[in-house]
């Protein structure tokens, strides 16, 4: 009989992460980042990351109040509602 291996969500004693700080890399995350990809044969790609162009910072106590992306779209869908038409002079 095979065995079959047990997937745990739980952390493991060997994780410290008592000198952790919290945020520490997200002004850096925010500019963009690069992570080095190690392959089997020895090369290395280094893969380059941007931020969205599109993408939208939510500070922290609005964050606590839209926790995703759906909960934050279905609050500003009901604000656009109640604002007036656009009209063609203001653009």
């Amino acid at each position: 009989m095979l065995e079959k291996n047990v997937v745990s969500n739980d952390m493991v004693d060997e994780y410290d992460f008592s000198n952790g700080v919290r945020g520490k890399h997200h002004k850096t995350f925010r500019e963009g980042y690069s992570v080095n990809i190690y392959h089997a044969d020895g090369t290395q790609t280094i893969k380059e990351f941007a931020p969205e162009p599109d993408m939208v910072k939510l500070e922290p106590d609005v964050r606590d109040y839209f926790p995703d992306s759906e909960s934050a779209n279905a609050a500003l869908r009901g604000l656009i509602s109640l604002i007036p038409e656009k009209s063609s002079a203001a653009e």
